[in-house]
């Protein structure tokens, strides 16, 4: 299931649980009004667990690496991603495997782990990672502007939605789960393959600009 499907659910408030937890100059607003604020103050010796819950204070984080996770699984309507909105998910979700036929997105059990999402924002980082952030803010602060950037796009102004993101090595996104009161959309090939584009176009870039160089040395060459 690719982003851009989309179903009814039933409709909920911003959690509260979000609410208690956010800040004074934060309560009430939407996820995407906070992406689009500035940080402010310094970010010198900052954790990006510690950027994360400044900016977004009931965001979920959990260190683990996604990047093993079937694509057609991510994309089942039983997949349980409402499992990583916990500060303590369990690393069993990594290998989990479906137990029967996929259910409709309009069954009872799917629309509850929907609605369970809705209002909060879950953020994966795998160890390694984290490891590089740990000492390289400057790779932590890229990692926040990628979280701002998706709420941003992918937000809905007056509706209530629930955000989960993991990332891989490099700090891109290689699966996403986006769910509102009248959606629901799921991508993790079209991260992937965005990437694999990227790198595509870098290595043929490299590739004419090699070939021009060693162009002009032969004509050099030639000359002398």
């Amino acid at each position: 299931m690719d982003f851009g499907v989309t179903g009814k659910l039933g409709g909920y408030y911003l959690s509260e649980q979000y609410r208690k937890n956010a800040a004074d100059k934060n309560e009430g607003a939407s996820f995407a009004e906070l992406a689009a604020t500035k940080a402010t103050g310094k970010t010198e010796n900052v954790s990006f667990k510690e950027m994360l819950k400044s900016k977004y204070p009931g965001a979920y984080y959990n260190v683990m690496d996604t990047s093993k996770i079937d694509s057609s699984l991510w994309g089942r309507n039983d997949y349980p991603w409402d499992k990583y909105f916990n500060n303590n998910a369990c690393d069993s979700i990594l290998n989990w495997k479906p137990s029967g036929a996929e259910p409709d997105m309009q069954s009872p059990t799917v629309r509850a782990k929907m609605n369970a999402m809705l209002g909060k924002i879950a953020v994966v980082i795998p160890p390694e990672l984290e490891e590089k952030m740990k000492n390289n803010t400057e790779i932590a602060q890229k990692v926040i502007e990628r979280v701002d950037s998706f709420l941003l796009t992918n937000s809905t102004p007056g509706e209530n939605e629930g955000f989960l993101m993991t990332f891989d090595e490099n700090g891109e996104i290689n699966h996403a789960c986006v769910v509102g009161e009248l959606k629901f959309t799921v991508s993790s090939s079209e991260f992937v393959e965005a990437r694999r584009a990227k790198e595509a176009r870098h290595a043929e870039y490299e590739r004419l600009a090699e070939k021009a160089a060693l162009k002009r040395r032969l004509m050099e060459q030639v000359r002398l």
